[in-house]
């Protein structure tokens, strides 16, 4: 793992390839709806309902909020070999948000002002990797799961975890990246547009013949936040649009580098 830091903190290119990808949002559930999107792309309204997610246990689902069924909607639909019930169970997780669900924190930190007890499960529920335990519990995995937050960085920083774990041995791993617009009280300090998403990626090693990707850091001659019309997309669907739309380079200043995306092949 620790070379794989050291390569990017160097800027040499971390190599990857995307061995299958999913992706949910308001209007958007089928593959072809979200490659006909990253033509035009346009920030996805809200949903106007949940997904459905069938495949999991009935018990564990009424538990989840919204932000966990979209984010479990892409993981489950990006098993591999397109197994529900596998499910992608076995496979190293990363489970990237860089807000995770802040709604449900200020109505925590409103009952501990006005003097009422918490809610062991919206306790529970609130904790950054909440979301991907419940995945693991449901599928009874006890495959590597990690919780990642990461500022404006929050994508890179999953890829770097995941290229780590590749790495380390792991044949694929699995990325689901999510977020949701902040609650009220955050609004403010808001640095970006924002929507209620996920998608999730399944990443391996490149393979002879097959296009692949490359992420490294970067100076930041030329980054820039989002390209001038992609200013009203959060980062994490910008990346996802690059991907989707063939795009040969995606440059982006975060909150602590400046990034290089790039697709091979």
């Amino acid at each position: 793992m620790s070379g794989n830091i050291r390569a990017a903190e160097h800027g040499v290119a971390l190599a990857f390839g995307i061995r299958a990808w999913s992706a949910w949002a308001g209007g958007l559930h089928a593959p072809d709806d979200w490659r006909a999107w990253s033509t035009a792309p346009q920030l996805p309204a809200a949903p106007a309902e949940p997904p459905a997610l069938p495949q999991m246990a009935a018990m564990l689902r009424r538990r989840l909020p919204l932000l966990g069924r979209v984010a479990l909607a892409s993981a489950y639909a990006c098993a591999p070999g397109g197994s529900v019930a596998a499910a992608g169970a076995g496979i190293p997780a990363i489970f990237a948000s860089r807000h995770g669900d802040t709604g449900r924190l200020v109505t925590m930190l409103t009952e501990l002002a006005a003097g009422e007890a918490l809610s062991p499960t919206a306790f529970g529920l609130s904790v950054h990797n909440a979301i991907g335990a419940v995945r693991s519990i449901d599928l009874a995995d006890t495959a590597n799961l990690q919780a990642l937050s990461a500022g404006r960085d929050t994508v890179e920083t999953a890829v770097l975890e995941a290229c780590s774990l590749l790495a380390d041995g792991a044949d694929e791993v699995m990325l689901v990246h999510y977020d949701e617009p902040v609650a009220a009280p955050y609004a403010p300090f808001a640095d970006e547009p924002a929507c209620l998403y996920s998608w999730c990626w399944r990443l391996g090693a490149p393979r002879a013949g097959e296009p692949y990707y490359t992420l490294a850091l970067a100076d930041d001659a030329g980054a820039t936040d989002a390209a001038p019309h992609l200013q009203h997309l959060p980062h994490g669907l910008d990346v996802l649009r690059f991907m989707l739309a063939g795009d040969a380079q995606l440059r982006y200043r975060g909150e602590h580098a400046c990034w290089r995306w790039q697709r091979h092949g």
